[in-house]
């Protein structure tokens, strides 16, 4: 197995990921494809990473966090990626969501919605998009309307990760106004009266981690979960909240990439044909080279966003770059690992044909990489996003 490189890491996060890397290997990866088979939500493997504090990194220590920078969290979600990317993704979106409230609630919604994210007894989602404004976020029409004490929302919230397992959800609605100024954020518990969650997607992979609309009719919601106290917030909360996402996807998508890269090597290593094995041909060799080389560039360049948000910098145009480049690398790494591994890549026996799946939801969730390219070149000509 090759491993990434921590040595530029401080010495902290070293021995946080040597912990993280030993659980991975010894618990995550082997019950992955059972998981995902069995299409069941890990919640003890998650519950674990709880333990290990690992839902509580990069958050400040008046939640109950080790307020550890943003970079070491994108480190662990690389790892736990590694050997079980929808787990991984779960970390990520749970990260997002907590985040979300964290920095926009008010004192009394910080104390109150807070630290049981952070400790990962709540585990947490994060919904934006609706059946019809998916990229066209703006455009959403689920509608919280003010009845004294309460909101009473109605409408369709899809594609929400962990929809139906989730305790707490991260809600954008309409108090106002058409555009990204009527809309205004909320947080409501999966027991709220008047929502309910429909059957699961049927993806194309990463099916122990279910995403499924949640569907809101005439919901009472307190006024005291509207996010931050005010209306029109939802729309920056959405966008900021993303960008600290989609750094997180990237991290999922090198640590698919390195497991993807793992197998091809261990494989070509092995396999003989011709009187030697294969990782001795131009081809195959070439094809490594190119695996190993994505991966590198993809980790720095998360790693250099992440590096930006820990310094209080501007990093939405890097992280959008981040999202990109790494998906984009991930897809391209594990189709080259099922074309070293031949038939065996192409059957349930190797888990490359499940990471070649995995990838290509990585290029859509969080925004596609088509979005990303747009935020990327607005932001060179010193346009808005939206």
């Amino acid at each position: 197995m090759t491993v990434p490189d921590m040595d530029l890491l401080p010495e902290e996060q070293r021995e946080l990921l040597e912990l993280v890397r030993t659980v991975v290997e010894d618990k995550l990866a082997p019950a992955a494809e059972r998981y995902e088979r069995e299409h069941t939500f890990p919640r003890p493997l998650f519950e674990q990473l709880a333990r290990m504090d690992l839902t509580g990194l990069p958050f400040d220590e008046s939640v109950g966090g080790l307020a550890m920078p943003y970079s070491a969290m994108l480190a662990v979600i690389e790892e736990v990626s590694r050997g079980y990317t929808a787990l991984g993704m779960g970390l990520s979106v749970h990260t997002l969501a907590t985040w979300g409230i964290d920095a926009h609630a008010t004192l009394e919604q910080r104390e109150r919605f807070v630290p049981d994210m952070v400790a990962g007894r709540c585990l947490g989602a994060y919904s934006l998009s609706e059946p019809g404004s998916g990229s066209d976020a703006a455009g959403l029409t689920t509608r919280a309307v003010r009845d004294g004490d309460t909101y009473r929302i109605t409408g369709t919230k899809a594609w929400v990760t962990h929809g139906g397992v989730a305790d707490r959800y991260l809600v954008m609605a309409r108090t106002g106004d058409e555009g990204a100024r009527g809309i205004s954020a909320f947080v409501v518990d999966a027991d709220q009266p008047g929502l309910s969650v429909t059957e699961p997607e049927d993806k194309i992979a990463m099916w122990s981690s279910p995403t499924a609309q949640l569907v809101f009719e005439d919901a009472p919601v307190s006024v005291d979960r509207l996010l931050g106290g005010r209306e029109g917030e939802g729309f920056r909360v959405a966008l900021a909240s993303l960008d600290g996402g989609r750094l997180g996807i990237a991290a999922c998508a090198v640590g698919l990439a390195q497991a993807a890269l793992d197998a091809a090597v261990d494989h070509a290593r092995e396999r003989e044909q011709f009187g030697r094995t294969i990782d001795r041909f131009q081809g195959v060799g070439f094809l490594l080279a190119d695996m190993a080389a994505r991966t590198e560039a993809s980790r720095a360049l998360y790693r250099a966003a992440a590096a930006r948000r820990d310094r209080g910098l501007a990093f939405g145009h890097q992280a959008a770059m981040a999202k990109l480049v790494a998906t984009d690398a991930a897809m391209q790494t594990t189709t080259d690992a099922v074309q070293v591994l031949g038939g065996y890549g192409l059957t349930r026996d190797f888990p490359v044909e499940r990471y070649l799946r995995e990838a290509k939801i990585l290029q859509i969730v969080e925004g596609t990489n088509q979005i990303q390219r747009l935020v990327i070149a607005r932001g060179l000509t010193g346009r808005t996003p939206w």
